[in-house]
């Protein structure tokens, strides 16, 4: 079986990454732990840029609460990369992002992931509806259903 193919033109952001001499492990590739931290890098830099996100001192903050990845083929150091986004959920307190990591220019996924930010309330660590900014930001990159 084939697996789903995730390319370039299915995403609506992306983030440039560049792959680190300590990404790779053992076997000469990125370790699978480490492409989470291209996906939070990712997301984070477009919340921050585009939707204004205070990560020092604002009264919002996203929490992850659920995440995944499935791996097509690696990548290792050194290497350009680059994180494809989308939304695939907007709740109101809640938003799942869709990833992918691709070689610079390529256009298939060498993998794709996906994880849900929660946004609280920085003191009270409850959830918080996402502020207006921050919802438009993340409403050009909703994907229909």
């Amino acid at each position: 079986m084939n697996p789903p193919q995730h390319l370039r033109r299915d995403y609506r952001h992306f983030q440039p990454l560049s792959t680190r001499w300590h990404d790779n492990d053992i076997y000469g590739h990125v370790n699978n732990v480490t492409y989470y931290s291209f996906f939070d890098s990712a997301v984070n830099s477009y919340l921050i840029e585009v939707g204004g996100l205070d990560i020092h001192n604002g009264d919002v903050v996203g929490f992850v609460v659920s995440s995944s990845c499935d791996y097509f083929a690696s990548i290792a150091f050194p290497e350009r990369i680059e994180i494809g986004l989308r939304v695939g959920k907007l709740g109101n307190s809640s938003v799942q992002y869709e990833l992918a990591v691709f070689k610079a220019g390529e256009e298939e996924a060498c993998a794709a992931g996906r994880f849900v930010h929660v946004f609280v309330d920085r003191a009270s660590n409850r959830p918080v509806s996402i502020p207006q900014a921050l919802r438009g930001a993340l409403t050009a990159l909703l994907v229909p259903a």
